[in-house]
């Protein structure tokens, strides 16, 4: 199985001067937690999640209109291409803690996403006829996506 045969194709995206307001927007009407920002060629160069524009205005005392993806967005961004195996999506998931990948296509433009939540639904119960995709590729990553490592402990005066 590709990563083409999976993935959302024609996703919403920003560009790093979009407003979070505007980004907010955009991940509303999408039905979506991630926008890839991409520059003047369509090739991401980060990504901007609900997450991280809840927390950007949760810590700043300014308006969402006020902030640009530039200022919260996740650099660099890591992607997959279409014509990767899921398996090698799977393991960039794992290895990266990140639950979405942009897609690219040979030339590095945006061609699609692919999500954690998607691949719970592609997937199929391994019931000795090695799946394509099974619910262990898939659950093994979400715990590994999960698997936060222990906080630094500061200890102050």
């Amino acid at each position: 199985m590709r990563v083409q045969d999976v993935m959302k194709r024609s996703p919403k995206f920003c560009v790093a001067a979009t407003n979070l307001a505007s980004a907010a927007e955009l991940l509303w009407s999408g039905g979506c937690g991630a926008l890839p920002v991409v520059d003047s060629h369509q090739k991401p160069v980060g990504i901007i999640t609900d997450r991280d524009i809840c927390i950007a205005l949760g810590t700043r005392n300014c308006r969402p209109s006020q902030l640009v993806a530039d200022q919260v967005m996740a650099r660099p961004v890591v992607t997959t291409r279409s014509t990767d195996d899921i398996h090698r999506a799977l393991r960039i998931m794992r290895t990266r803690q990140v639950r979405r990948l942009p897609v690219v296509d040979a030339e590095g433009k945006l061609e699609g996403m692919v999500c954690l939540s998607d691949l719970i639904v592609d997937a199929r119960y391994n019931d000795g006829s090695k799946p394509e995709l099974s619910y262990e590729d898939v659950m093994g990553t979400l715990k590994a996506v999960n698997c936060h490592q222990s906080p630094i402990n500061i200890v102050g005066p």
